[in-house]
């Protein structure tokens, strides 16, 4: 069974080139004998070495793949937009040998791409489960044409793949849907990050797990965030979420979530209900979810007073996402939206640690620091030019070599004040998504604030 995709590339060609070519992920001595892995570690070493294993390239030569698929680019005059397509093709664990995975991504290559395109495929051993990469050349050296990218295309690869497969008689994935029309959620799922279908499904799963009856699953939902658009004993029922556009139907998530197998997931629990009362797993859902952190963290903070701001925003978010935190005492978010942030938790520290070390409070100071980064490197690049120039008419190969050691000392100054304007900039794109996400998380704790008020009257 392998499943399949690919996605554009804007950045550097060359890049993806030598990263789909890295001998560290095709050369596992796993598959090789002791006396090949050591020669193949020795030659890892040379920069012109072309002995890697599972590498080999279609219409282009392995080891001048880049310089074939520029050419092809320079001759029809296509430089800019996608360099390339970077496609994968992952099989399930210990189906395949590497000899056996290479060949099908090969032929699977040939099939799709073969008659016009500039191709690289290489077979991965760095992981549990072997894999394809397949670097496609975005121009075709035939017509000049750039691929365009459709659905179908990629409905139409792994068409190709089962068919490779079942020649090899390796398994498929039999009735698998594909992502139909919907090119976001494709490239959310190419991209590793959890759609709204991804957050449902988990939660679904979570009710079912704490639920004594149907009844319960729509309480423990209701709890969760979600609003029944279609009430559970309908034929289709539908949920929406604060912050979605619109409902998704349960049932859509696959034959385990119709409301006669969410019943009959429910009945194989075993868990019964006190009379006038409810299960324990809706008393443990409720006082999961139904606390109130984000007011909390907003109470303190109100007495402190030592942040401000867009600093303040985004450490109020860290602390609702803070993966750290022990299980008994952390409450997730209510909204699914916001749990859905979690993925990015990494990246909201980044941005927060810019903000709190460059001392930025609001967003003006933060565009006013993203035009000081942005001038110093202008001035660098600047200089890095005049640099350059000079190299170009220098007169020994000494002069040529201390020019590029110039340069080589301009680039390093810049890496750090690039990485730092990218932070720098995703942060100031962050801030609107940021405010919306806790002023949905805001208005459902009001809520729960409120029916709490409502009881103990």
């Amino acid at each position: 069974m392998a499943t399949t995709g690919f996605w554009p590339i804007k950045g550097s060609l060359k890049d993806l080139v030598k990263y789909a070519d890295n001998p560290d992920k095709t050369t596992n001595p796993k598959y090789l004998d002791d006396d090949l892995a050591a020669a193949l570690k020795y030659v890892e070493n040379d920069d012109k070495t072309d002995m890697k294993m599972f590498v080999t390239g279609i219409n282009c030569p392995t080891i001048r793949a880049y310089e074939q698929m520029m050419l092809t680019k320079r001759r029809y005059g296509k430089l800019g937009g996608n360099v390339a397509y970077h496609g994968y093709q992952s099989f399930k664990v210990d189906e395949v040998t590497p000899e056996e995975a290479h060949k099908i991504g090969l032929e699977t290559a040939r099939r799709m791409w073969g008659k016009d395109y500039e191709m690289v495929v290489t077979t991965h051993l760095n992981t549990e489960n072997i894999h394809n990469h397949i670097v496609v050349n975005s121009v075709s050296f035939k017509t000049g044409l750039k691929f365009e990218n459709h659905i179908r295309d990629h409905i139409k690869l792994r068409e190709i793949s089962d068919d490779v497969c079942r020649e090899f008689n390796k398994s498929v994935l039999e009735n698998a849907k594909f992502y139909k029309s919907d090119k976001k959620l494709y490239w959310m799922k190419k991209n590793g990050k959890l759609t709204h279908r991804d957050i449902l499904r988990q939660d679904v799963d979570d009710a079912i797990k704490e639920s004594a009856n149907i009844m319960e699953f729509d309480r423990i939902m209701h709890i969760k965030g979600y609003t029944f658009n279609r009430k559970i004993g309908t034929k289709h029922p539908s949920v929406i979420a604060k912050g979605w556009e619109k409902p998704i139907r349960i049932d859509s998530l696959g034959d385990d979530y119709t409301t006669d197998r969410i019943m009959e997931r429910i009945s194989q629990n075993g868990i019964k209900v006190p009379i006038y009362g409810v299960s324990d797993g809706v008393r443990r859902t409720r006082k999961k979810y139904q606390q109130t952190p984000l007011t909390e963290i907003e109470r303190q903070l109100k007495k402190v007073k030592y942040m401000d701001m867009i600093e303040l925003l985004f450490y109020v978010l860290m602390e609702l996402l803070k993966p750290s935190k022990p299980t008994p005492t952390y409450h997730p978010p209510l909204s699914p939206m916001l749990r859905q942030e979690l993925r990015k938790f990494d990246q909201y520290q980044k941005q927060f640690r810019l903000l709190h070390d460059e001392n930025i409070h609001t967003v003006p100071e933060l565009e006013a620091f993203i035009g000081k980064l942005s001038k110093q490197l202008d001035d660098l690049d600047a200089e890095r030019k005049k640099i350059d120039n000079k190299r170009r008419r220098a007169k020994t190969d000494d002069e040529t070599k201390a020019y590029y050691a110039e340069i080589r000392g301009v680039s390093a100054q810049m890496k750090p004040i690039r990485d730092k304007l990218k932070i720098a900039k995703a942060t100031l794109e962050s801030v609107p998504k940021v405010n919306e996400l806790l002023d949905i998380e805001r208005t459902m704790e009001r809520k729960v604030l409120q029916r709490e008020k409502e009881k103990s009257r």
